[in-house]
């Protein structure tokens, strides 16, 4: 059995822990889990992995861990510190650690309001200009951040382009990433690389939309 398990939810954050075990060539173990419908809600079978029932979520030799941000952090920092991440220390690594925790902590809160507002229908329009704009503030800032590089941070690919990554794919579900064209042309290039292509293999479907 693998020392690393991954609790995969059918379109969900955990597709990009997928492509990063990929990235890093470490054998794991899935174990999908499919949301539920009409609402795509996680399964209550979660909840019996970790106590917020979600995803993503990885065993890793015996220790369970939830959060994006601090899976990532960890998986690089045990079996990859020297591919993809930047030297601690450094500047560079400073701007890795920004980078990586900004994904969740301020990205993608409103894009994810722009989605459950959606399903209010005219009772959520007093709350679009609010939602609109602070969605084109932090996609403003990553489009600057990326103008004319190929990576976030440094010269190669770290954890921080693997969290950014699904920023811009909810952009993209959300109909608001083509007036970010840096950004468009990194996700397209991110999603070429056939680390991520095995991962949306081994992961199944993948529709970011209703991420």
């Amino acid at each position: 059995m693998a020392g690393i398990v991954v609790h995969h939810l059918n379109n969900s954050r955990s597709q990009r822990i997928l492509w990063l075990l990929e990235e890093i060539g470490e054998p794991y173990e899935i174990r999908h889990y499919q949301r539920l419908s009409p609402v795509p809600l996680a399964p209550p079978e979660l909840k019996a992995v970790h106590p917020l029932g979600k995803s993503p979520v990885v065993t890793v030799e015996g220790k369970t861990i939830a959060e994006s941000g601090a899976i990532v952090e960890l998986l690089i920092e045990r079996f990859a510190p020297d591919r993809l991440a930047p030297k601690r220390g450094t500047d560079a690594y400073v701007d890795y650690i920004h980078w990586l925790h900004f994904a969740e902590g301020s990205a993608m809160l409103p894009l994810m309001l722009k989605l459950y507002n959606s399903l209010l229908g005219e009772a959520g329009a007093p709350l679009h200009p609010r939602i609109d704009s602070e969605i084109e503030n932090h996609l403003r800032y990553m489009e600057n951040a990326i103008k004319g590089c190929d990576f976030f941070v440094g010269n190669s690919l770290t954890g921080a382009d693997i969290q950014l990554s699904f920023v811009s794919e909810a952009a993209a579900g959300r109909g608001v990433l083509a007036a970010y064209p840096e950004l468009t042309r990194h996700l397209k290039a991110m999603q070429a690389r056939p680390a991520y292509r095995r991962g949306i293999e081994k992961g199944g479907p993948y529709a970011y939309d209703r991420s």
